[in-house]
């Protein structure tokens, strides 16, 4: 499974970062040549992708479906993002989403936006669980409409729906002839679920009054190695710290580590950076970082000042947690909106850059990169 071919070599790592920035690859439109890559180089690309990270890929004529999972289940700093809008998926944007898929498998070959709702009500009013834990869904409002809108152009973006007529648009703003009409891809929409168990053994874990939210989503997952669950967080994580790890997972990191990192970026392109907080996979080249530092815009702005900020504390001998009531203080006397805040710390948090507790925001490690006697932050990369 090895070869000394650069050409080779530089064709594999393509079509691995093809698979990262999209897990599912169509064989026509934008994703073509990707797609053609992924195939070209299906066998080795299986080989590695089984033995490191336990994931598996499906290629077919149609569609390459990268079945990756990460190595943290409750992880929610990867959201979906409606890319319209700008706006992340929230649980019920998740639950609409998974509302229209099974409502897509009740229909026919096309349908219309107007149908997948009443559909979705009819589905939200036969099932007493939703209701009793609050979902509702009605047609006639707005909020309920637009986060329907979201998740059907998901669904158009992941190749799901092909738009025939209409726009969602204006079956947002309910203006007249404001129907859409689409087509239903059946082998996408097939491909879209992603468990380690079929839908006929879930109905065997549903929820329990012993089961946490942990034990409810690790029966419907796989069981990896400590490899296979170091490997997943490496490729997804902007870094690994060493503190998250347990004994059993350091142990093995310090004696493979080399060996681990060595075969990453060999197949991928990143690049190792090891200190001695943790690890992080520097994206040099870029297309696989979801969040920049710095960035330009308003919002980056309020990143690069809030991190910086809180990396001055950190040297500075403050508290573990710096209060949020002291954060919007630094916020307004910065000259920014305080309104921003609670995003721009999310997005901190998904570069693993904070900690959110109770008593406030706990600046990690990494964030000293970005504080005077840190490196040149204009030259980093990190990846979400």
């Amino acid at each position: 499974m090895t070869t000394s071919n650069p050409v080779v070599e530089a064709e594999r790592r393509r079509a691995f970062r093809a698979l990262l920035r999209h897990p599912l690859l169509l064989a026509t439109g934008k994703t073509a040549e990707e797609y053609m890559l992924v195939r070209r180089h299906s066998e080795w690309l299986k080989h590695w992708l089984d033995r490191f990270p336990a994931w598996s890929l499906h290629i077919d004529r149609e569609v390459a479906r990268l079945r990756k999972r990460p190595a943290d289940l409750l992880d929610d700093t990867k959201p979906a993002i409606d890319h319209t809008s700008g706006t992340t998926f929230t649980r019920r944007r998740y639950a609409l989403l998974c509302l229209a898929l099974a409502s897509l498998e009740q229909l026919g070959a096309q349908t219309t936006l107007g149908q997948v709702a009443q559909k979705i009500m009819e589905l939200v009013a036969a099932d007493r669980e939703l209701q009793a834990s609050g979902l509702v869904f009605d047609i006639g409002h707005y909020d309920q409409r637009r986060d329907l809108v979201h998740a059907i152009r998901l669904l158009i973006e992941t190749g799901v729906l092909n738009r025939l007529d209409g726009d969602e648009q204006r079956f947002l703003e309910r203006n007249e002839s404001s129907d859409v009409l689409y087509d239903i891809h059946r082998r996408i929409l097939t491909s879209i679920l992603q468990v380690a168990q079929s839908p006929s053994a879930i109905e065997a874990v549903r929820r329990s009054a012993t089961d946490s939210l942990a034990e409810r989503v690790a029966k419907l997952s796989d069981d990896p190695s400590i490899r296979s669950r170091l490997v997943r967080a490496l490729l997804d994580d902007p870094i690994v710290y060493f503190h998250d790890l347990n004994d059993e997972e350091r142990q093995y990191l310090e004696k493979h580590r080399s060996y681990l990192l060595r075969q990453i970026s060999e197949a991928t392109g990143l690049i190792a950076e090891v200190r001695a907080e943790g690890i992080a996979m520097v994206d040099d080249a870029g297309d696989l970082t979801d969040i920049h530092l710095p960035d330009s815009g308003t919002d980056a702005h309020l990143d690069l000042l809030l991190v910086q900020w809180f990396a001055e504390c950190s040297r500075n001998g403050a508290e573990a947690a710096i209060p949020i009531s002291a954060v919007e203080q630094h916020v307004r006397e910065a000259g920014a909106e305080t309104r921003l805040m609670e995003d721009a710390l999310y997005r901190l948090r998904a570069l693993r850059l904070i900690q959110m507790t109770s008593g406030g925001v706990v600046p990690l490690a990494a964030c000293g990169r970005y504080g005077n006697s840190g490196s040149d932050p204009k030259t980093d990369k990190a990846r979400v």
